[in-house]
């Protein structure tokens, strides 16, 4: 898939979600692993700019996060962006569990596992429910029918 849609790097939604276990286990301290996160946010594919507006926008985000989605081969591949630093981070992250799945794993992946990382737990309570907002979305974008 073309940028600046997000091809995964794992086989599957499981396994993206322990190696992003594991990479954040590497550092010492929360500190440590939001510039780790924030260095993922900056490596996402350029994002549209047409793409910045409120068609495109996450609702339930403290900052403003844009998504969009496109279905090929029988998966749903994701693009996205913040206007915040940490935020793109953990739109990264979450491109890098649910793009490039299929319809049924995006819908099997409990987004749980951001709490299980610990990351809902270490941001702030309105970023915490931003990415889980975020999740939604992807998830919500996985059960609308093709």
């Amino acid at each position: 898939m073309e940028a600046p849609f997000v091809t995964p790097q794992e086989d599957t939604a499981a396994e993206a979600i322990e190696a992003i276990g594991d990479e954040l286990d590497v550092f010492d301290d929360w500190m440590e692993r939001y510039q780790y996160i924030i260095e993922m946010g900056r490596k996402l594919p350029p994002f549209p700019p047409e793409w910045c507006n409120d068609a495109h926008r996450v609702p339930g985000c403290q900052s403003q996060v844009w998504l969009e989605a496109k279905e090929a081969d029988g998966r749903l591949y994701f693009a996205g962006l913040s206007d915040a630093a940490i935020v793109s981070g953990l739109v990264a992250l979450l491109l890098r569990v649910y793009s490039g799945r299929t319809r049924e794993e995006i819908q099997a992946t409990d987004p749980g596992f951001l709490r299980d990382l610990g990351l809902v737990q270490a941001l702030s309570t309105n970023r915490g429910n931003g990415v889980e907002a975020m999740a939604r979305a992807m998830r919500s974008a996985a059960a609308v029918s093709a």
